[in-house]
Protein backbone atom coordinates (compact mmCIF):
# COMPACT_ATOMS: atom_id res chain seq x y z
CA UNK A 1 0.00 0.00 0.00
CA UNK A 2 1.41 3.69 -0.93
CA UNK A 3 0.95 5.95 2.01
CA UNK A 4 1.23 8.74 -0.14
CA UNK A 5 4.66 9.63 1.59
CA UNK A 6 6.69 10.42 -0.82
CA UNK A 7 8.85 13.55 -0.49
CA UNK A 8 6.12 14.94 2.49
CA UNK A 9 8.03 16.35 5.70
CA UNK A 10 7.53 15.99 9.20
CA UNK A 11 9.25 16.73 12.13
CA UNK A 12 9.28 14.63 14.83
CA UNK A 13 10.22 15.47 18.63
CA UNK A 14 11.98 13.02 20.99
CA UNK A 15 13.48 10.55 18.32
CA UNK A 16 16.71 10.28 19.01
CA UNK A 17 15.17 6.77 20.98
CA UNK A 18 12.12 4.94 21.39
CA UNK A 19 8.81 5.05 20.09
CA UNK A 20 9.82 8.99 18.23
CA UNK A 21 13.03 7.15 17.12
CA UNK A 22 10.80 4.19 15.79
CA UNK A 23 8.34 6.62 14.01
CA UNK A 24 10.88 8.44 12.12
CA UNK A 25 12.78 5.47 10.78
CA UNK A 26 9.23 4.14 9.28
CA UNK A 27 8.47 7.77 8.12
CA UNK A 28 12.17 7.72 5.99
CA UNK A 29 11.68 4.02 4.80
CA UNK A 30 8.20 5.05 3.02
CA UNK A 31 9.32 8.29 1.57
CA UNK A 32 9.15 10.94 3.87
CA UNK A 33 11.86 13.41 4.97
CA UNK A 34 12.02 14.12 8.99
CA UNK A 35 13.73 17.21 11.30
CA UNK A 36 14.41 14.81 14.41
CA UNK A 37 14.75 16.26 17.65
CA UNK A 38 16.46 15.43 20.77
CA UNK A 39 17.78 17.08 23.58
CA UNK A 40 22.18 15.88 23.49
CA UNK A 41 23.34 17.17 19.86
CA UNK A 42 25.60 14.14 19.81
CA UNK A 43 22.86 12.04 19.41
CA UNK A 44 20.69 14.09 17.34
CA UNK A 45 23.94 14.18 14.88
CA UNK A 46 24.01 10.20 15.39
CA UNK A 47 20.71 10.00 14.42
CA UNK A 48 20.10 11.92 11.72
CA UNK A 49 23.28 10.26 9.80
CA UNK A 50 21.89 6.72 10.40
CA UNK A 51 18.60 7.60 8.69
CA UNK A 52 20.58 8.71 5.82
CA UNK A 53 19.88 12.37 3.11
CA UNK A 54 16.37 12.35 3.90
CA UNK A 55 16.45 13.32 7.76
CA UNK A 56 18.45 16.21 9.35
CA UNK A 57 18.82 16.36 13.19
CA UNK A 58 18.00 19.67 15.27
CA UNK A 59 18.87 19.73 19.53
CA UNK A 60 15.80 20.89 21.01
CA UNK A 61 14.20 20.82 24.55
CA UNK A 62 10.51 20.58 24.20
CA UNK A 63 10.41 22.84 27.01
CA UNK A 64 12.42 25.51 25.28
CA UNK A 65 9.34 28.20 23.83
CA UNK A 66 11.58 29.05 20.66
CA UNK A 67 11.77 25.10 20.06
CA UNK A 68 8.61 24.85 17.68
CA UNK A 69 9.33 27.68 15.08
CA UNK A 70 13.00 26.66 14.78
CA UNK A 71 11.71 22.93 14.15
CA UNK A 72 9.29 24.29 11.38
CA UNK A 73 11.96 26.97 10.18
CA UNK A 74 14.07 24.17 9.15
CA UNK A 75 12.02 21.90 7.78
CA UNK A 76 11.21 24.50 5.47
CA UNK A 77 14.44 25.76 5.03
CA UNK A 78 15.88 22.24 4.37
CA UNK A 79 13.43 20.31 2.64
CA UNK A 80 11.05 23.53 1.19
CA UNK A 81 7.80 22.21 2.93
CA UNK A 82 6.19 21.40 6.25
CA UNK A 83 3.23 18.38 6.40
CA UNK A 84 2.67 17.60 9.87
CA UNK A 85 4.80 17.08 13.49
CA UNK A 86 4.64 13.76 15.52
CA UNK A 87 4.91 15.55 19.47
CA UNK A 88 6.93 12.62 21.56
CA UNK A 89 8.50 13.42 24.55
CA UNK A 90 10.21 11.21 26.97
CA UNK A 91 8.07 10.25 30.21
CA UNK A 92 8.27 12.14 33.22
CA UNK A 93 10.09 10.42 36.43
CA UNK A 94 8.12 7.69 37.91
CA UNK A 95 6.76 7.66 41.36
CA UNK A 96 3.60 8.03 43.47
CA UNK A 97 1.81 10.98 45.03
CA UNK A 98 3.82 11.48 47.94
CA UNK A 99 6.99 10.63 45.95
CA UNK A 100 7.28 13.44 42.61
CA UNK A 101 8.34 17.06 43.94
CA UNK A 102 7.30 20.15 42.59
CA UNK A 103 10.02 20.67 41.07
CA UNK A 104 9.41 17.45 39.07
CA UNK A 105 6.28 18.11 37.96
CA UNK A 106 7.22 21.78 37.29
CA UNK A 107 9.64 20.16 34.59
CA UNK A 108 7.29 17.71 33.18
CA UNK A 109 4.41 19.88 32.88
CA UNK A 110 6.59 22.21 30.67
CA UNK A 111 8.36 19.43 28.90
CA UNK A 112 5.22 17.17 28.17
CA UNK A 113 2.62 19.11 28.52
CA UNK A 114 3.30 23.00 27.76
CA UNK A 115 5.88 21.86 25.44
CA UNK A 116 3.11 19.71 23.24
CA UNK A 117 0.73 22.72 23.58
CA UNK A 118 3.71 25.26 22.19
CA UNK A 119 4.18 22.76 19.07
CA UNK A 120 1.06 22.55 18.57
CA UNK A 121 -0.39 25.80 18.21
CA UNK A 122 2.39 26.77 16.23
CA UNK A 123 2.25 24.08 13.87
CA UNK A 124 -1.51 24.69 13.29
CA UNK A 125 -0.51 28.25 12.00
CA UNK A 126 1.60 26.57 9.47
CA UNK A 127 0.14 23.79 8.13
CA UNK A 128 -2.79 24.09 5.38
CA UNK A 129 -5.22 21.37 3.59
CA UNK A 130 -3.82 17.85 4.21
CA UNK A 131 -1.42 18.47 7.32
CA UNK A 132 -1.46 16.74 10.37
CA UNK A 133 -0.67 16.75 14.26
CA UNK A 134 0.35 13.68 15.98
CA UNK A 135 0.72 13.29 19.68
CA UNK A 136 2.76 10.00 21.32
CA UNK A 137 0.55 9.98 24.15
CA UNK A 138 -0.23 6.68 27.03
CA UNK A 139 -2.53 4.36 27.66
CA UNK A 140 -2.69 6.34 31.13
CA UNK A 141 -5.08 8.92 29.00
CA UNK A 142 -8.27 5.84 29.70
CA UNK A 143 -6.35 4.29 32.88
CA UNK A 144 -4.00 5.41 35.29
CA UNK A 145 -0.48 3.44 35.67
CA UNK A 146 0.42 2.60 38.66
CA UNK A 147 3.75 4.41 39.65
CA UNK A 148 3.47 6.81 36.92
CA UNK A 149 1.64 9.33 38.70
CA UNK A 150 2.83 12.73 36.98
CA UNK A 151 2.37 11.08 33.73
CA UNK A 152 -1.06 9.76 34.57
CA UNK A 153 -1.89 13.73 35.11
CA UNK A 154 -0.44 15.12 32.31
CA UNK A 155 -1.83 12.79 29.58
CA UNK A 156 -5.22 12.53 30.12
CA UNK A 157 -4.76 16.70 29.83
CA UNK A 158 -3.29 16.55 26.29
CA UNK A 159 -5.76 14.13 24.97
CA UNK A 160 -8.21 16.35 25.66
CA UNK A 161 -6.48 19.01 23.94
CA UNK A 162 -5.79 16.70 21.16
CA UNK A 163 -9.61 16.44 21.09
CA UNK A 164 -10.19 19.92 20.84
CA UNK A 165 -7.64 21.05 18.31
CA UNK A 166 -9.22 18.16 15.82
CA UNK A 167 -13.03 20.39 16.07
CA UNK A 168 -11.14 23.52 15.34
CA UNK A 169 -8.32 22.48 13.08
CA UNK A 170 -11.00 19.94 11.06
CA UNK A 171 -12.47 23.09 8.97
CA UNK A 172 -9.31 23.86 7.47
CA UNK A 173 -8.26 20.39 6.64
CA UNK A 174 -6.12 19.85 9.01
CA UNK A 175 -6.08 16.01 10.91
CA UNK A 176 -5.19 15.34 14.79
CA UNK A 177 -4.31 12.28 16.20
CA UNK A 178 -3.00 10.91 18.88
CA UNK A 179 -1.48 7.58 19.72
CA UNK A 180 -1.64 5.22 22.81
CA UNK A 181 1.22 2.88 23.35
CA UNK A 182 1.12 -0.11 26.01
CA UNK A 183 4.14 -2.17 26.63
CA UNK A 184 6.47 -1.40 23.86
CA UNK A 185 10.07 -2.85 24.15
CA UNK A 186 11.78 0.65 24.77
CA UNK A 187 14.38 1.45 26.90
CA UNK A 188 11.81 3.42 28.78
CA UNK A 189 9.75 0.05 29.44
CA UNK A 190 12.51 -1.48 30.28
CA UNK A 191 14.00 0.51 32.57
CA UNK A 192 10.20 0.86 34.35
CA UNK A 193 10.47 -2.84 34.57
CA UNK A 194 13.97 -2.68 36.20
CA UNK A 195 12.41 -0.65 39.50
CA UNK A 196 10.97 -4.02 40.49
CA UNK A 197 12.79 -6.54 42.61
CA UNK A 198 12.26 -9.21 39.78
CA UNK A 199 12.08 -7.11 36.44
CA UNK A 200 11.85 -10.77 34.25
CA UNK A 201 8.65 -11.63 36.75
CA UNK A 202 7.66 -8.08 36.17
CA UNK A 203 7.74 -8.67 32.55
CA UNK A 204 6.25 -12.14 32.30
CA UNK A 205 3.26 -10.40 34.54
CA UNK A 206 2.76 -7.81 32.18
CA UNK A 207 2.65 -10.05 28.77
CA UNK A 208 0.17 -12.25 30.60
CA UNK A 209 -2.34 -9.53 30.66
CA UNK A 210 -1.77 -8.56 26.92
CA UNK A 211 -3.89 -10.06 24.58
CA UNK A 212 -1.26 -10.80 22.28
CA UNK A 213 0.86 -12.27 25.10
CA UNK A 214 4.06 -9.99 24.36
CA UNK A 215 5.39 -6.44 24.58
CA UNK A 216 5.32 -4.90 21.29
CA UNK A 217 8.30 -3.66 18.52
CA UNK A 218 9.09 -0.32 18.45
CA UNK A 219 8.81 -1.19 14.31
CA UNK A 220 5.21 -2.05 14.94
CA UNK A 221 4.56 1.39 16.52
CA UNK A 222 6.23 3.54 14.09
CA UNK A 223 4.42 1.75 11.26
CA UNK A 224 1.06 2.59 12.90
CA UNK A 225 2.37 6.49 13.18
CA UNK A 226 3.64 6.31 9.69
CA UNK A 227 0.07 5.30 8.49
CA UNK A 228 -1.69 7.71 10.78
CA UNK A 229 0.81 10.64 9.91
CA UNK A 230 0.53 9.80 6.20
CA UNK A 231 -2.40 10.74 3.21
CA UNK A 232 -3.81 7.27 3.69
CA UNK A 233 -5.35 8.30 7.20
CA UNK A 234 -6.82 11.36 5.43
CA UNK A 235 -10.65 10.94 7.11
CA UNK A 236 -8.81 9.43 9.99
CA UNK A 237 -8.63 12.91 12.78
CA UNK A 238 -9.48 13.13 16.78
CA UNK A 239 -8.86 9.78 17.47
CA UNK A 240 -6.92 8.41 20.45
CA UNK A 241 -5.63 4.86 18.70
CA UNK A 242 -4.14 2.55 21.17
CA UNK A 243 -0.94 0.46 20.17
CA UNK A 244 -1.09 -2.41 22.56
CA UNK A 245 -1.47 -4.82 22.04
CA UNK A 246 -5.32 -5.60 22.98
CA UNK A 247 -4.89 -4.49 26.38
CA UNK A 248 -7.49 -1.88 26.54
CA UNK A 249 -10.68 -4.26 27.15
CA UNK A 250 -12.97 -1.17 26.43
CA UNK A 251 -14.93 0.19 23.30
Amino acid sequence: MDLGLKDRVYVVTGATRGLGNAAARELVADGAKVVVTGREEKSVAEVASALGPDAVGVAADNADPEAAARLIATARERFGRFDGVLISVGGPPPGFVADNTDAQWQAAFESVFLGAVRLARTAAAELTDGGVIGFVLSGSVHEPIPGLTISNGLRPGLAGLAKSLADELGPRGIRVVGLLPGRVDTDRVRELDGLSADPEATRAAAESRIPLRRYGAPEEFGRVSAFLLSPAASYITGVMLPVDGGVRHGF
